[in-house]
């Protein structure tokens, strides 16, 4: 029952962020379904996973940069539409938040611990979308092939 809050919070997150992003109206849902899937299995690593923090931002991100790749090519757009409001969900904003309020109040230990840890996340985060973007690169020129002969 949880994963089923979880995909529903996260659907909502990324809609929110494609208005905000002024997405077009007809992207939206698919580009809420990418960032949906990824928080999943984001979510998934995170509750088997206890104590390392990158795993999760790099798997999530990987499905988010793969199912934004083939959504460009089913719908025809930029994949930057469906894969940017898709990792919005992973983005460590509280801990660049804790960072700046433990330089605030001087606590440059924790500072630079929750600023390393927010760091290691974006760079997991940015080495999915390019593996997975990396990947369909490949893929892609038979991806369309399939895509064109199941549409005649």
């Amino acid at each position: 029952m949880i994963y089923v809050a979880q995909a529903f919070y996260s659907f909502l997150s990324v809609v929110g962020f494609s208005v905000l992003f002024n997405l077009p109206r007809r992207l939206i849902i698919a580009a809420s379904l990418s960032g949906m899937i990824g928080w999943l299995l984001y979510f998934y690593f995170q509750s088997i996973q206890t104590t390392n923090f990158i795993l999760p931002a790099f798997a999530g991100s990987i499905a988010v940069g793969l199912v934004g790749e083939i959504l460009a090519a089913v719908k025809k757009h930029p994949a930057t539409l469906f894969i940017i409001p898709g990792i919005i969900p992973f983005v460590p904003g509280y801990g660049i938040y804790y960072t700046m309020l433990h330089i605030v109040e001087k606590d440059f230990n924790s500072a630079l611990t929750t600023g390393a840890e927010s760091l290691f996340i974006a760079i997991s985060i940015a080495c999915g979308i390019v593996l997975a973007t990396s990947f369909v690169r490949i893929i892609r020129p038979n991806l369309e092939k399939w895509l064109t002969k199941k549409a005649k």
